[in-house]
């Protein structure tokens, strides 16, 4: 079946798209507000328009649980600082938990590691050991503004800790267990955290990585650290020895006599009061530590989890993720709707590729993410899931990660579900929600994204600042999102903030990349259009890559750029250039391998590394990678680059040339050596 980029692929039939929850509410806008709109197009318009009113219409769908009633909505459409429904009282928490009195015994967690048989967890237990966990905190003096971080694997141990952090206030940061010490350095050091939640390690694809020396030394970094909270979960009964007195298992923090809801009091905070602290790669400096707030996260995951996910009450989400990814914040989306979520830890295709599809299948989940890339995989692999499991109660599979290719929806339809609705949807650590992404009345084209989201004014930007439809240009947010950044931690004044998001367009969100807005409103996003790496949607800076090879003997200067193959998949090179005298020899390359992996991370380490006689740099002194990469993705080099904004010019004809060669397959003369 051959099938091209925009063809008309799914259409969801009339009783489909009448049981849609935007149906839904567009039946509850004619009824409470008067509002009586044609076509989605039509609601999505207004949303985009009348932010305001869109907001407020949300926060009385949902029953928004305050303290007190809010003063307005918005205060000002400013970006930066748009302060959403100020005056208002709420905690993150307590809305995911509003659903355990209605229905104790039925289950919210699927659960399954390659430590752990598949098992499950039911409200009144989450709610339960939530409210202990939470209680426990605050015997120990863990209160609202409090930074509490977990360096432990996805598991319910981690989302149990979490909530608990956020039911009383205080702030949570997490960082993933294959996370070198370094890169989780560079992010817990920032923001002084009280309490450490830490696991002895995590199994991946059959093997064991104990991280009990790693949590020495990145305790050892943290002075401000009162409490470690210990989860045995390899069994390895290896304990850290650090300067931190109050060491607790998590069976002492989460056992006893049990805390009703009754007697319980979740921390209604400000609006602007901090939820949690997620990190986004820059290209300089430490990684950006971006705060969201308790009411931006819970209005803009209601939206989306209901709007563009169509989650409902009997809904079961699965999606892959790490601890360290924005997505795991999204995971409660499923819980948040009354419906149910699936975890898993460990490698998606051990101890064989359709591992994810059985899981899927023995858990009856009705919405599968996953990222192209994966589902690229399956389908070049020649992997049919339909064929030895049961998924008959999947209604959608959402992509998320990097663009989407027509033969990827095809595969999902013939080796998944012929009906499946398919939507890819693009956001950001930045938001902890969509930009772009589904909607369950519209129909679905091959390779493309669905729809703006509501109440998102995205738009498509020249270098002139000229809207564009039907052509690539910049992505561009025209209006403030509640669930937008209240602030990054240390950065006072906004100068980081200005600069990483509104240094190009004066006033609009510049998001950083490249997009496509068609005639439909159908969308593409083609990639990142700075120099932030973006590898199987887990965003990398590259100055933690330029911090680490400063250390390597024989290396003079370096320069890494990652881009997404036509086909599906990604390609990170690294380019390299050598002091006089070296060469780049295995015994060098696996130097360089080794320490990204032990500092950073296994995604940190590059497909190749290939050595240069120069790296490119701008008369300003910043590192060329941005022409790099567009070179490497077909750019002609008119295009690409300017060489009177360059100090040396000749470094740049060596990358025009391996573009060239390699988009003819001939790179290969080059002298490089590939990952291992």
């Amino acid at each position: 079946m051959t099938v091209r980029e925009g063809d008309l692929i799914w259409k969801g039939d009339e009783a489909f798209r009448t049981a849609s929850n935007p149906a839904r509410f567009m039946d509850w806008l004619r009824r409470e507000r008067g509002l009586d709109f044609a076509s989605y197009e039509a609601m999505l318009d207004w949303s985009t328009n009348e932010i305001e009113a869109f907001w407020a219409a949300i926060w009385d769908y949902f029953g928004i649980i305050s303290e007190t009633h809010y003063d307005c909505v918005l205060e000002a459409r400013t970006m930066p600082g748009a302060s959403w429904f100020p005056g208002s009282r709420v905690n993150y928490a307590e809305h995911i938990l509003r659903r355990e009195n209605d229905h104790p015994e039925r289950t919210v967690f699927h659960h399954l590691s390659e430590s752990r048989p598949l098992a499950e967890m039911s409200w009144g237990e989450l709610g339960s050991r939530v409210r202990i966990l939470a209680t426990r905190l605050r015997e120990r003096g863990v209160g609202p503004g409090d930074r509490v971080v977990s360096y432990m694997p996805n598991v319910p141990e981690t989302i149990i800790a979490m909530l608990a952090t956020t039911a009383i206030g205080a702030i949570w940061s997490s960082a993933a267990p294959e996370f070198g010490v370094k890169t989780v350095a560079d992010r817990f050091s920032q923001i002084e955290p009280k309490v450490l939640f830490a696991a002895d390690g995590y199994r991946f694809g059959g093997r064991d990585f104990v991280r009990v020396a790693e949590i020495e030394e990145i305790a050892g970094g943290l002075p401000s650290l009162e409490t470690i909270v210990w989860l045995d979960y390899l069994g390895n009964r290896e304990r850290p020895r650090t300067h931190v007195d109050d060491f607790v298992g998590w069976d002492e923090m989460t056992g006893g006599e049990p805390v009703t809801a009754e007697d319980f009091r979740y921390e209604r905070v400000a609006h602007d009061h901090p939820l949690w602290i997620l990190f986004s790669s820059g290209t300089t400096g430490l990684p950006k530590a971006i705060v969201h707030s308790h009411v931006g996260v819970i209005v803009e995951h209601y939206k989306t989890a209901a709007f563009h996910l169509n989650l409902q009450p009997h809904s079961c989400m699965f999606f892959y993720s790490t601890t360290g990814w924005v997505m795991w914040n999204s995971l409660l989306w499923g819980p948040l709707m009354g419906g149910r979520v699936a975890l898993y830890d460990g490698s998606p295709t051990y101890p064989g590729p359709d591992l994810l599809w059985k899981l899927a299948a023995d858990v009856g989940a009705t919405s599968f993410g996953a990222s192209p890339t994966f589902v690229e995989n399956m389908r070049k692999q020649g992997i049919v899931p339909n064929a030895r499991y049961d998924l008959s109660k999947l209604e959608n599979v959402f992509l998320a990660g990097s663009p989407s290719t027509p033969e990827t929806f095809v595969w999902l339809q013939q080796a998944v579900k012929e009906d499946l609705w398919i939507t890819s949807q693009s956001g950001g650590t930045e938001f902890c929600s969509g930009i772009v992404g589904g909607a369950p009345m519209l129909p679905v084209h091959a390779g493309e994204i669905q729809s703006r989201c509501l109440a998102v004014d995205v738009r498509v930007l020249d270098d002139e600042g000229k809207e564009l439809i039907g052509e690539v240009g910049e992505m561009v947010i025209a209006k403030p999102m509640p669930s937008m950044p209240i602030f990054m931690w240390g950065d006072e004044d906004f100068s980081r903030y200005r600069e990483s998001y509104f240094d190009v367009y004066p006033g609009l969100w510049r998001h950083g990349d490249f997009m496509l807005i068609n005639e439909r409103g159908g969308c593409y996003v083609h990639g990142r259009s700075d120099s932030t790496l973006n590898r199987f949607g887990v965003r990398i800076g590259s100055a933690e890559i330029y911090r680490t090879l400063e250390k390597v003997d024989g290396v003079v200067d370096s320069l890494i750029v990652c881009i997404e193959e036509p086909g599906g998949g990604f390609y990170m090179p690294l380019f390299v250039q050598l002091r006089d005298g070296a060469a780049l020899d295995e015994a060098l390359a696996g130097e360089i391998r080794s320490r990204l992996r032990s500092e950073r991370s296994p995604r940190h380490v590059p497909d190749e590394v290939i050595a240069v006689p120069a790296i490119p740099y701008t008369l300003t002194g910043k590192k060329m990678e941005v022409p790099v990469r567009k070179l490497l993705m077909g750019w002609p080099a008119e295009k690409a680059y300017s060489p009177d904004a360059m100090q040396n010019r000749q470094s740049m004809d060596w990358f025009i040339d391996f573009a060239r060669r390699r988009s003819e397959g001939g790179a290969g003369m080059y002298q490089s050596l590939a990952r291992r």
